[in-house]
């Protein structure tokens, strides 16, 4: 079906670390044409509710740039509220990179993650946890060297990518072709364990069984392994 790649074949990944000059931690990752800036700084005071907690929070936002899809995408700012889609996704990023770090050794501090697409073409939402994954990293990585943080707050890696069946076709990764004829559609967060964070599936123009649920996850895993195994490499130089 594909002309590219095979129909189980993930998009070549690419993550250029420490994109940024100002962020504590930043990178750019390609997926393929999408392409997403994503950064991570460490601010010194926390939400209301965690004042007096000696307990750290993490929390996300995701956006996409105007010139990012064929037709300019408008700056939220300009509609004088934050776009449905989104918060949503800032939402699952902020969920997807909570698992990962123990809060109770940052101190009374917020790392933002902040993700930005300047590319569409699908998948920004699990490129964008992808990549934040590694801004996190980079992140904690500076503040244990600067003695910000006693012991390293990381406990597992995150990573995420979509799944689905186009014309009654299973494929892993699509593209923005695809997932916008895709018959089922699903993004898939898991981390080096293989436990699952969050799944978002949904029958966009057909019902799918248990049976093909459980193929698609198990196509999101070997993926997402791979996706691991890009970061052994890549975490050796950073």
């Amino acid at each position: 079906m594909r002309e590219d790649r095979q129909n189980d074949e993930a998009r070549q990944i690419r993550i250029t670390p420490n994109y940024l000059d100002h962020p504590d931690g930043s990178v750019l990752i390609e997926c393929g044409k999408t392409r997403v800036i994503c950064s991570a700084m460490i601010e010194n005071k926390v939400p209301g509710f965690l004042r007096g907690k000696n307990k750290g929070w993490l929390s996300s936002e995701y956006s996409m740039l105007p010139g990012s899809t064929p037709t300019r995408k408008v700056r939220d700012i300009s509609k004088g509220k934050l776009d449905g889609r989104s918060s949503e996704i800032s939402r699952l990023i902020g969920r997807a990179l909570r698992t990962c770090i123990d809060l109770d050794k940052i101190g009374e501090r917020t790392i933002w993650i902040d993700c930005d697409v300047i590319s569409a073409d699908g998948g920004t939402r699990t490129a964008a946890i992808t990549g934040s994954y590694i801004a996190l990293k980079l992140a904690v990585k500076k503040a244990l060297e600067n003695k910000k943080f006693e012991e390293d707050p990381i406990v597992s890696k995150v990573a995420a990518i979509s799944v689905g069946k186009v014309n009654g076709v299973k494929l892993v990764d699509l593209d923005f072709k695809e997932d916008s004829n895709a018959d089922v559609d699903l993004n898939v967060v898991m981390n080096d364990d293989f436990q699952l964070i969050e799944i978002q599936g949904t029958g966009e123009k057909d019902t799918f069984s248990i049976e093909e649920l459980n193929e698609f996850l198990l196509g999101a895993k070997r993926c997402i392994g791979e996706i691991f195994d890009y970061f052994e490499i890549l975490e050796q130089n950073l």
